[in-house]
């Protein structure tokens, strides 16, 4: 711990506890959560938009609150189990998180403490089970729960993603594409270290030459010939011939920020995790926009 460490206590005391909820709804807790009825209303928006359950027995509902200027934490416990719409088990506990609207990455940053604090599920149900507002402040109190200084990669990562082998063919790996509807997709050796990625659009340059590009009119060759001749061999072209060995890479502890940054830099529409040789995840921008502005 640093001085100036922030410890997840640091927003809620045992007043914004509720302990010992019973079999309420998702919609009872929160609305005893949040008494203020515009907001509560931000919360259950926020929660049509896709459930906030982040594991079995945890959730974290939460809204970004224009005029609120500090963050504020709200807590529910319930040894029984919450019925949540769409899980197939039940809430035990909750975090309702309220987050000013200029904080962007507090959420992500509570939701790691939150990780450190409730790290197995026999802690979950130990919280769970107690009765008392001021025992369940202490638990968190009295650990290690503190905010990361900065989100990393691994925050807002996705680890599960679409790959091809360098020994995969053209013709896959356009079929890949045209059916996932995606524009680059990570390739792999045998070893599965990640050796270059595949785009669309140098796809397309294949197909198109440069010395066509230069050509103001491409009228001549509006039947798509050179297309024709790469469909011939699409069988024959090897991955490994033709894919980009210069694309956005971070390690998983890398700042969020530093993604950012390789993505901008890139241009590119994904930056990829690597942990040594391997790919361990993939963040697209569209799901860090996600994260850092709507989540």
């Amino acid at each position: 711990m640093k001085p100036d460490d922030i410890h997840l206590t640091n927003f809620f005391s045992a007043e914004d506890i509720v302990p010992h909820c019973g079999e309420m709804s998702r919609d009872e807790v929160i609305r005893r959560l949040v008494p203020n009825e515009e907001t509560y209303k931000e919360v259950i928006a926020r929660e049509q938009m896709g459930s906030t359950v982040i594991r079995d027995g945890l959730a974290i509902p939460h809204a970004r609150v224009a005029t609120l200027k500090t963050p504020k934490v709200m807590v529910a416990t319930s040894e029984r189990g919450i019925v949540w719409p769409g899980e197939t088990s039940a809430v035990h506990i909750v975090f309702l998180l309220l987050i000013p609207q200029n904080q962007p990455a507090l959420y992500l940053q509570i939701l790691r403490a939150l990780g450190t604090a409730l790290k197995d599920d026999q802690v979950l149900r130990t919280v769970a089970a107690m009765t008392n507002a001021g025992d369940i402040y202490r638990f968190f109190e009295s650990g290690k729960a503190y905010l990361p200084r900065y989100i990393t990669a691994a925050d807002i990562m996705s680890r599960e993603f679409l790959f091809l082998h360098d020994t995969d063919t053209l013709q896959v790996c356009v079929d890949t594409i045209i059916k996932n509807g995606v524009s680059e997709i990570a390739v792999l050796d045998r070893d599965n270290d990640l050796r270059g990625i595949v785009r669309a659009g140098e796809l397309l340059r294949l197909c198109l030459p440069e010395y066509l590009l230069w050509m103001d009119d491409l009228s001549p060759i509006a039947n798509f010939e050179p297309f024709a001749e790469v469909l011939a061999n699409e069988r024959k072209t090897w991955l490994r011939e033709i894919l980009v060995d210069d694309f956005p890479v971070v390690t998983p502890d890398a700042p969020a920020i530093q993604v950012a940054g390789e993505m901008t830099r890139y241009r590119s529409p994904c930056c990829y995790v690597r942990e040594g040789t391997k790919l361990v995840g993939l963040i697209r921008i569209s799901n860090f926009l996600n994260k850092i502005f709507r989540e």
